[in-house]
């Protein structure tokens, strides 16, 4: 959803090149594609870790890049985009997501190892 949501608020469509944009917008998609990125790497990393750290560091890393991505959507909305449905709708995964992952952080002291937290159902594994 969120490259999607990158691509029609860009001028640019070539999206591996937001970063050289001179745009706000475009920076803003650049750093919401990252982000969004990001965030189904460390549920791996988490899940694939035995050490109770880089869990922890995975789960709070996750959730700077959840509100980092309410932000975007903010800050899309300042920029003056009009078609906030499409912004509406990230944010409303993104609360679903929030639920998942509140879940799945509270579970972390109690896994033994042998449990995937949820995410694997989530991410549809």
């Amino acid at each position: 959803m969120s490259r999607e949501i990158a691509s029609f608020v860009s001028q640019n469509k070539d999206l591996l090149k937001l970063y050289q944009s001179n745009s706000l917008r475009d920076h803003i998609a650049d750093s919401l594609l990252t982000d969004a990125i990001l965030i189904p790497q460390q549920i791996a990393r988490a899940e694939s870790s035995e050490s109770y750290a880089v869990r922890m560091k995975s789960a709070s890393f996750i959730n700077i890049m959840i509100r980092n991505i309410i932000s975007y959507c903010n800050g899309l909305e300042n920029d003056g985009l009009k078609e906030r449905e499409y912004i509406d709708l990230l944010r409303q995964e993104i609360r679903s997501f929030r639920r998942s992952f509140k879940k799945w952080r509270k579970s972390i002291g109690k896994n033994d190892g042998s449990s995937t937290w949820g995410f694997n159902d989530y991410m549809g594994y």
